[in-house]
This record gives C-alpha cells, sequence and structure tokens, in this order.
C-alpha cells in the first residue's frame, strides 16, 4: 500500500488531549501551520478526576474558553474529611488565579479545546496514530508515520514534533528518552455515579483517610467530584511505594464507598453509570529531557502531574503553551545552529517554573510514603483551617508572585530554597548509530 506524505505542517503535534489542544491553538494563534494528530474520534472518554484548580480554570481563559456555557460546573473550594471530621475551605483570592474551580467530563472537555485550536487554524486529524517518530540521517525528528482513518500508512512531516501522547510516551521512548525510576508514578481510578444529593455540592471532596482494607492509611485521597448533570465522578489516586505494600485499588474504592452515607447513593451498584477505569500518574518531570532533537515533550508525555495533589491538566495546557511559544519563536529563525538554541529554552524554562516546586513535592510524597506520617497527617490535617489554608496553597500550586501576604512568602520561599536540578540540562545530544 502507497503511503501518503504529508509536508506543509511546521509543527505537528501528537495527542489532542488538554496539553495538545492547547499547544495546537497556541501555536495556530501566532500564525504557525500545526496538524494536530489524536488516534481516537471525538467524544471519547477520558479517566480522569474532571476537577479543574484555579489553576487551570486560568489556562481555559487565556485560551478565551466559554466556561459559563452549559456543562460547566463551577465550585467554590475545597470539603476534606479526615477520621470522622470535616473542613470546607474556599479557594484563595489570587491576583493571579480566579476564586472558583470546575468540574467538566473528559467525555467531551477534550473535544471542546481541539475545536477551539481548530478555530483558531489548527488541522485536527482525528483517528489517526502517530506508530513512530521519522528520523532524518542525523538522528533527528522530522516527523511519524501514522495510521489513518482507514488503516492508511500515512507520513507527517515537520521540522518540529509535540509529543502530548501521554504516560506511555511511545514517542519519547522510541528516541531514548525514558523514564525516571526514582521519580514518583500514583495509580487513579473513578466511576461515575447518579447521586441526586451529591450532584450539585458546590465543593470539592476529599476524604484524606485513604485506607487498604487491612487498614493501613495509605498516601493518597479518595474524592467526590460533582458534576452538576446529576452524576458525580468518584475515585481514588494513591502513590504506588514499596514502604506501602501491595495495592487493590478497586478493593480500596468499594471499601470506602461503603463509609459513605447510603443516601449519598454511592454503595449501590444500580447508580454506577459505566465501568471503574484507571491509569497511571507520572510525577515530579519523570521523563527528562523535555526536548531532544526536534521532539518537545508536554503533559504526560513529560512526567509533569504535580508530585503534590496528581494534578495533570493545569501542567499539561501550561507546557502546551510554553512549548507553543517557544516553538513559534524558533520556527521563524533559520534551521541549523540558531533554530536549535531556541529550542534548547524549552526544558531549561519547564525547569525554571516548575523544577524547584516539583523537587519540594517529590520530598513531600517521599514523607508521605511512610506510615507514620501519613497517619500524623490525617490525624491532624483537618484541626486547623489555616494550617489547611496553607496546605491548600502550597499543593494546588496557588501563590502569587510577587508574594500577595505571609502564607505566599513563606510557600516562594520554600520553593525557592528547595535545590536546583539539571532538569533544564540534560543532554539533547543524539544517540549513537
Amino acid at each position: 500500500m502507497s503511503r501518503m506524505l504529508q509536508t506543509d505542517a511546521q509543527v505537528i503535534v501528537v495527542g489532542a488531549g488538554p496539553g495538545g489542544a492547547g499547544a495546537a491553538y497556541h501555536l495556530a494563534r501566532q500564525g504557525v501551520d500545526v496538524a494536530l494528530l489524536e488516534k481516537a474520534e471525538f467524544p471519547r472518554e477520558k479517566v480522569c478526576g474532571d476537577g479543574l484548580t484555579p489553576r487551570a480554570v486560568h489556562q481555559l481563559v487565556r485560551m478565551g474558553i466559554d466556561t459559563t456555557a452549559p456543562g460547566w460546573k463551577r465550585n467554590r473550594g475545597l470539603r476534606f474529611v479526615s477520621r470522622g471530621r470535616t473542613l470546607e475551605l474556599d479557594w484563595p483570592q489570587s491576583g493571579r488565579f480566579p476564586g472558583y474551580g470546575l468540574t467538566r467530563t473528559r467525555h467531551d472537555f477534550d473535544q471542546i479545546l481541539a475545536e477551539h485550536a481548530v478555530a483558531a487554524g489548527a488541522r485536527l486529524h482525528t483517528r489517526t496514530k502517530a506508530t513512530t517518530p521519522l528520523l532524518d540521517a542525523g538522528g533527528r525528528v522530522v516527523g511519524v508515520s501514522a495510521v489513518g482513518p482507514d488503516g492508511q500508512p500515512m507520513d507527517f512531516t515537520a521540522p518540529l514534533v509535540i509529543a502530548a501522547d501521554g504516560v506511555a510516551g511511545r514517542l519519547a521512548l522510541a528516541v531514548g528518552i525514558s523514564r525516571l525510576e526514582k521519580r514518583p508514578v500514583g495509580t487513579a481510578v473513578r466511576r461515575y455515579f447518579h447521586s441526586p444529593a451529591k450532584h450539585q455540592d458546590p465543593y470539592l471532596e476529599s476524604w484524606l483517610d485513604l485506607r487498604r482494607p487491612d487498614g493501613r492509611v495509605l498516601p493518597g485521597y479518595s474524592w467526590i467530584f460533582p458534576m452538576g448533570d446529576g452524576r458525580v465522578n468518584v475515585g481514588l489516586g494513591v502513590l504506588n511505594d514499596s514502604r506501602t505494600g501491595s495495592m487493590e485499588t478497586r478493593t480500596m474504592l468499594t471499601t470506602w464507598l461503603a463509609r459513605t452515607p447510603e443516601e449519598w447513593g454511592l454503595r449501590s451498584e444500580e447508580n454506577a453509570d459505566g465501568p471503574l477505569r484507571g491509569a497511571a500518574l507520572p510525577m515530579g518531570f519523570n521523563r527528562l529531557p523535555h526536548y531532544r532533537n526536534g521532539l518537545m515533550l508536554i503533559g504526560d508525555a513529560g512526567g509533569m502531574v504535580n508530585p503534590c495533589n496528581g494534578e495533570g491538566i493545569t501542567y499539561a495546557m501550561e507546557s502546551g503553551e510554553l512549548a507553543a511559544d517557544i516553538a513559534a519563536q524558533a520556527l521563524a529563525r533559520n534551521a541549523g545552529a540558531s533554530r536549535e538554541r531556541a529550542l534548547e529554552r524549552y526544558p531549561s524554562e519547564m525547569e525554571a517554573r516548575l523544577g524547584r516546586y516539583y523537587r519540594l513535592g517529590c520530598a513531600f510524597s517521599a514523607l508521605m510514603a511512610r506510615p507514620s506520617f501519613t497517619s500524623l497527617v490525617t490525624q491532624n490535617a483537618v484541626r486547623s483551617p489555616r494550617a489547611m489554608r496553607f496546605m491548600v496553597r502550597l499543593l494546588s500550586n496557588l501563590t502569587d508572585s510577587p508574594s500577595a501576604d505571609a502564607m505566599d512568602h513563606i510557600i516562594n520561599t520554600m520553593i525557592r530554597l528547595t535545590p536546583s536540578g539539571s532538569g533544564g540540562k540534560t543532554t539533547n545530544r543524539p544517540r549513537s548509530a
């Protein structure tokens, strides 16, 4: 079968999730000819908690998404439950981030962002699965091979490829960028339930005393996120660590749901809407470097989930916007050393923006993997509203810079004093033949 050669794109973005769609949108807005490849057809399901913090809302606003339209459910803050105690906290008011969060099912969330990218000028190819990167004689990525909607082999070529292909990171692995084993990885599962009692709740609810069936408290949390359409998204996320022992997430979810009030409707299989689904959470820059020889990594492909709270959408969108801005500037230069210097700004800038914060988060995750520390946190977490307000700002990365108040100042100082790493300095040299 003959191959179809596409040569007119300046950038190929692989994966039309929040990061890929966001990158394509920002590229198209700057006049870059971008092809956005998505292996599925919209609408499609995606494993996610569906909760969006004010930091994520900030990114949606930057894209011009109308979050007042039908289907968006606004929330005012977080409700924490631990050891029989409950504490409600509104999202912090900030000069940078709005004082509210959102929920929206991923069934159409990604589609909305992808259509926004198309409206800006991106070319969307659904049911098109990228299989391998195309390399030139020097080992530089110059496109991708793909399989089209009818099984047609296709080659998409471009001076730059942005990998937004998720946790598996197949494009990254193909050019020798492997996962860093010492960085944290989590596991999350979620399911929808019909719940008239909870679907309009103004708070995202998190239960901090997540336990194994034998009673051991685990580093993670379970959640009930109201969708506003008669349903809630319920699930749990847990840090994978040898010190926590083996975990059966399906059993843990069932055990936790049995603790919820019967009138919420979360104990009954009859109220379930769809199957239980799970996914891995690649945290703390667990795949580096974020740029090598014509390939940029964003979102889960670059291991960019926040190690403090398991939030991924925000950082996929932020990295997508940054990658787009740097790519547009680089492509305005002639091919060669000058363009390459511009592209190498991307891993350095990602490191500057999030490297210290993520290392602080990895240290926090390591502490949470200690059963004694986890037990202490869950026993005392909701006793002090002031302490929990501090933790919300820290773990959700919701501070102003320069600092707006004492809490911002303390958190920003903690981040600044965290040792720097080599996330932006990892070699970009091609592999030997």
